[in-house]
């Protein structure tokens, strides 16, 4: 009897901790009025019915049936959207007696079918579906004064932005942002989302990007790339707009950033320079892939940094590493402008880069090692004084020959140089303070290299619906200088 009364006090509090855990929730099924045919992948939001802000979302099943949970009490707004069918909105309660809220099935009418009835439109869509693309209404969230579009990003549902600006969405690396579908400093997501207001922002469009080719012939190719496209409202389409931060503090610290951005018709031009002493950077040089690889390097420009890592020796020349030590002396700058004539059927888009990245610093290490037999005491010194300096251009042009052609030309040009200097010194002594070891290393490295890269596509469709035949050539050239000084005295003594 007691193992049985046990038993079902357990079962008792388990089922309490399950209900304590996901006490709120709402659901229903999704349907046509007439036809009562289940709306798949309908979208539904929740409405904070204070403010209209997003709570949640989620698209119907197959079957027509949603199921949010868990949810939180308090007053909400249920939004139902689909294409061709009217809005549905219903406010409702969830609280302490009515923990959840079943709308059972609810019929949407479709607009055909609505004639001469009265529409009242009501809250917009916080969030549409429209095949492959997300799009989210800037309007349905609440933003802050000054905020950019990273805080409106940061607002939207499965997506992150983590403290170094890279943006995930639904599990997908995001790595182009498009401003009205235009490139904008090249795949510099960080340059958009850091600089642009929120308040500009119409709608954000999340989709998977497809190759060139694929784009014009329709035909998919596998080649796709995670993006997002800021659709700017019709009255921020022109007009001039920037901003000015700066400051200073203690023991000589500076940071400061400027943005200017003119906007006329179809015309975009924008500069932006960033010097600072703190280990700000703020934008990345990879034109292809902020966070991916090139040419056997891992680049990283970072707010808290930058770094570039690859294999190599001491006599490596100084690739821009920055790993928080020593005092980082960072000035950066790029202009962009991009426009289209001749009916949209000719466009130009161009980026140029600069900077630079001096960092000195100096290391005391002391180490102790305790062996059973021994003890070695260690003490080294390190002093480096780093530097790197780039610049890069690109222009891309592209002409619709005709309703059946076009042609893209790439052109793209860089030039680097690097410095480095460092000088080590370490000494170690026995516990009776006699010497075992000393060493004496200096390196000092020049290091200078320039690339070119050229390459067209051209692409025409032919007559029978599917087939084409398209043309690409391409051109790199790289030429790479560097010397380097290394000298080694190293002097160990025996008892």
């Amino acid at each position: 009897m007691k193992s049985i009364s046990l038993a079902i006090v357990l079962s008792l509090c388990f089922s309490t901790m399950l209900f304590a855990q996901n006490p709120y929730s709402v659901k229903g099924v999704v349907a046509d009025t007439a036809s009562y045919a289940k709306l798949q992948n309908a979208t539904i939001s929740i409405l904070n019915a204070k403010d209209s802000t997003l709570y949640k979302f989620t698209r119907a099943k197959a079957d027509g049936s949603f199921a949010i949970s868990p949810m939180r009490k308090g007053n909400f707004i249920l939004l139902l959207t689909y294409p061709a069918y009217a809005d549905y909105v219903s406010p409702f309660v969830l609280d302490s007696v009515n923990r959840s809220f079943d709308f059972k099935q609810i019929n949407m009418k479709s607009k055909a079918k609505l004639l001469n009835e009265v529409i009242i439109k009501g809250q917009a869509a916080a969030i549409k579906i429209k095949g492959d693309t997300t799009e989210f209404n800037a309007g349905s969230y609440t933003i802050q004064p000054n905020d950019k579009v990273e805080d409106l990003l940061k607002k939207f549902p499965g997506m992150q932005v983590d403290k170094d600006g890279k943006i995930t969405a639904q599990g997908k690396t995001v790595s182009k942002v498009l401003v009205d579908g235009e490139e904008f400093f090249g795949d510099d997501p960080t340059l958009v989302t850091k600089n642009l207001r929120a308040d500009m922002v119409d709608k954000v469009q999340l989709f998977e990007k497809a190759s060139d080719q694929a784009t014009f012939t329709g035909v998919d190719d596998g080649q796709k790339t995670t993006t997002l496209n800021i659709k700017l409202k019709e009255d921020k389409k022109s007009g001039y707009f920037g901003k000015v931060d700066g400051g200073i503090g203690t023991d000589d610290f500076y940071e400061s950033q400027l943005m200017f951005n003119k906007f006329k018709a179809k015309q975009k031009f924008s500069a932006y320079g960033i010097s600072s002493n703190t280990g700000k950077i703020g934008l990345g040089w990879e034109d292809r892939n902020k966070y991916g690889t090139s040419g056997g390097e891992n680049v990283e420009f970072i707010d808290g940094g930058i770094y570039i890592s690859g294999g190599g020796d001491d006599l490596d020349s100084y690739g821009g590493s920055y790993y928080g030590e020593g005092i980082p002396v960072a000035h950066t700058g790029g202009a962009h402008y991009d426009t289209k004539w001749n009916e949209d059927k000719e466009s130009i888009n161009t980026n140029y880069k600069i900077g630079s990245l001096g960092v000195k610093g100096r290391k005391n290490t002391l180490n102790q090692n305790n062996q059973p037999d021994r003890i070695i005491n260690t003490t080294s010194d390190q002093t480096t004084d780093n530097s790197i300096f780039r610049q890069k251009l690109d222009v891309t042009y592209q002409i619709k020959l005709d309703t059946t052609s076009n042609l893209k030309v790439m052109v793209d040009g860089g030039l680097k140089n690097n410095d480095t200097y460092l000088h080590y010194e370490s000494i170690g002594r026995r516990g009776d303070n006699s010497l075992l070891n000393s060493s004496i290393r200096t390196v000092d490295n020049e290091g200078d290299e320039t690339s070119f890269n050229i390459s067209g596509f051209y692409n025409k469709k032919l007559k029978k619906l599917g087939r084409n035949y398209s043309v690409s050539v391409s051109q790199r050239v790289t030429e790479k200088n560097d010397q380097g000084f290394l000298n080694s005295d190293n002097i160990t003594t025996s008892l």
